[in-house]
């Protein structure tokens, strides 16, 4: 039997990349190595500005099929679609979320639409532009619309709005940049991953911020996921509280990742991220159609506690391939 053959296609971090770009390298590493002991050979190919022409080259390579981990090309998020939209131009099968499901979730603004017309519960969302909307003395967080992996997120973007701050907010335009209700509660990461019965919801991980006081909010910025010598870093811990949740919440968590993965077509693997009120009330804050899969990761580790191998994982997601 001919040894299928994979390339693993990446975003090539340049040459100032911060870590939250270099983070694909162990990524590459890890997939590579158990793709590996599946029998399945593999070669890398790191995509740059040059995305068209080295896409391209894979017609004449002839993989049976590519590993997508591209999550941006030269840095930007709102590039990383391209990617499946030249795989579909080839007719070149591959991994993970398709063309419509990463343009649409890579867009916090399109995914808060979709979200609110399905009426799955999300955080109220405003361009800049309507900061007239906000009430003074709620808090919000302001979000590049584009970007993933908490770049462009502090301690200050959750702000408590006055009049006041409506000339700084103009100043962020609506095309990259949007505002939300803060949700003053717990924040869960729900990862999903396909299964020849249909999408299977991992077990939910919990973001736990320990020693945080009311200075600071308590969010995924980009210091707690990726500076390792800062506080947000040290005190922001991922727990799977398991029986420790209500029945309640975790139908609520779980039938509302169910709902994500249909609405925007996910394929694959996904992952869904929500904050919890303090009644109990989850809220879609993100959908991540091409989630990390380094060995430290948030669907490595719920797959882990779900008891399913690597392997096993790999072996569902290329089951789910594009075509």
């Amino acid at each position: 039997m001919k040894m299928k053959r994979c390339c693993i296609l990446f975003n090539q971090p340049r040459e100032d990349a911060l870590p939250d770009e270099l983070d694909v390298l162990d990524q590459v590493e890890y997939i590579e190595k158990n793709l590996n002991l599946m029998g399945i050979e593999t070669y890398r190919k790191g995509i740059t500005a040059d995305f068209m022409h080295e896409i391209g080259t894979l017609v004449s390579e002839k993989p049976d099929f590519v590993f997508n981990l591209v999550e941006s090309i030269d840095n930007k998020g709102e590039l990383c679609y391209f990617t499946p939209a030249l795989l579909n131009l080839h007719s070149i099968p591959y991994t993970g979320n398709p063309l419509e499901a990463m343009f649409i979730t890579t867009s916090k603004a399109l995914t808060h639409k979709i979200l609110t017309e399905r009426n799955i519960p999300t955080p109220a969302a405003y361009f800049p532009s309507r900061c007239n909307m906000l009430k003074p003395g709620n808090r919000y967080i302001i979000k590049p619309i584009w970007e993933d992996g908490s770049l462009g997120i502090t301690g200050d973007s959750v702000f408590t709005f006055s009049d006041s701050q409506k000339e700084k907010l103009a100043t962020y335009d609506d095309s990259h940049w949007i505002i939300q209700d803060y949700i003053d509660g717990r924040e869960f990461n729900i990862s999903v991953l396909h299964d020849h019965t249909g999408p299977e919801v991992m077990p939910p991980a919990e973001m736990v911020f320990h020693n945080f006081d009311d200075s600071l909010p308590k969010i995924v910025d980009f210091r707690a996921k990726w500076i390792e010598d800062s506080f947000e870093y040290k005190n922001t811990i991922r727990d799977f509280p398991g029986d420790k949740l209500s029945p309640v919440l975790v139908g609520k968590i779980r039938d509302i990742a169910l709902q994500c993965w249909e609405v925007f077509g996910l394929k694959g693997y996904a992952r869904v991220d929500m904050r919890v009120d303090n009644n109990d009330n989850p809220y879609v804050i993100e959908v991540n159609a091409n989630p990390c899969m380094s060995p430290d990761s948030g669907l490595v580790a719920a797959t882990t506690q779900a008891g399913i191998p690597i392997t096993e994982v790999l072996k569902r997601i290329i089951s789910d391939l594009n075509h």
